[in-house]
């Protein structure tokens, strides 16, 4: 099942079922107003939305529009909570042998950190961002969005409780990243607003491409108009069912929340390339000594998508320009 949200007066958006083919759309407003209302009735609007579902991949479903994923916001607009791994250590090898390489880490236990949850970016929309300098940057991930999932949830019982999977760019902002490391809480600054593909999927949509709470898959990640990357998700190094079992050791998790899975990243990165600038960078660090690989400019474009075996789009495309933020204040006139 593919599901997307349509702008509309509500923040939360307006949920449709989009077609598998990505062409037709239909309104699910008699099921759910919106995705975290399906979410949070799962058990009664799942058969419900299913069913049409497949009514309108069977051409059975008389108020079926075209769908156009432009007027698509993420598939949930906003969330209670959003985390975020750093579950593929080969990415955290590369980054530690570049610019840490006296550092030690913990293999054993997964790298994770609360997010901003309130305010996300739809697939083809501008990003706006202050300042050049802030070396901007990009990262190509999945995520799950669960239900929810008791204290205690063991790895081997933690699938069932994912109910759709996402697609996003986890924009950084890299002048922040390690000040803001260092201070030893989180991310503020260095990571602003995550922008997502505009469908959300159910695990099933993807058939043997989701194994072991992994998506293996490549992500297609275009800079300019320009293959950057197709990094693989086989190599994530913890599945999402690890990461569920470890963060429901001391706390449930709540229908509607979003887990992510870090960057992408492959041990073949000479083949495969990357899905952020960093780790593009430290490989230049790494290999020649200097990284060459420019941060984001303002005008610069970005595309990220997954194709199934079958060539089609699973999630449809993140597809947008990266822009100067207009400020408040200069927007609404100086103030005393």
């Amino acid at each position: 099942m593919k599901l997307a949200s349509l702008r509309g007066k509500h923040p939360d958006g307006v949920l449709i079922v989009v077609s598998r083919d990505l062409r037709h759309a239909v309104g699910a407003g008699a099921i759910a107003p919106n995705l975290r209302a399906a979410l949070d009735d799962w058990e009664r609007t799942r058969p419900a939305l299913s069913a049409l579902y497949d009514a309108l991949n069977r051409d059975r479903a008389p108020e079926a529009f075209s769908f156009d994923p432009h007027a698509c916001t993420a598939p949930l607009p906003r969330t209670h909570q959003f985390v975020d791994a750093s579950a593929f250590l080969n990415h955290g090898r590369i980054m530690t042998q570049a610019y840490h390489p006296e550092k030690k880490s913990d293999a054993s236990v997964p790298i994770l950190i609360q997010r901003q949850g309130d305010d996300f970016t739809g697939p083809h929309d501008d990003y706006p961002f202050p300042d050049e300098a802030d070396n901007c940057d990009f990262e190509g991930e999945v995520g799950v969005v669960l239900g929810d999932a008791p204290i205690g949830t063991r790895a081997s019982d933690a699938l069932a409780h994912v109910r759709l999977l996402v697609l996003f760019n986890d924009v950084s902002m890299r002048k922040h990243l390690f000040r803001e490391l260092g201070m030893g809480f989180g991310f503020i600054l260095a990571k602003p607003a995550t922008a997502f593909a505009p469908v959300a999927v159910t695990p099933d949509e993807l058939g043997d491409a989701w194994q072991d709470g992994r998506v293996h898959l490549d992500m297609n990640v275009h800079r300019n108009g320009e293959l950057f990357g197709h990094p693989n998700g086989r190599e994530m190094s913890f599945g999402f069912h690890e990461l569920i079992e470890y963060m429901t050791y001391n706390r449930n998790l709540r229908a509607g929340m979003i887990l992510g899975s870090g960057t992408f990243s492959n041990l073949d990165y000479r083949s495969t390339g990357s899905a952020c600038l960093a780790e593009q960078r430290a490989i230049e660090a790494i290999e020649t000594g200097e990284s060459s690989t420019p941060w984001l400019r303002f005008g610069e474009r970005l595309r990220f998508e997954m194709l199934d075996r079958d060539g089609q789009s699973v999630f449809g495309a993140i597809d947008h320009r990266f822009v100067q933020a207009v400020q408040a204040g200069a927007e609404a006139g100086a103030r005393p």
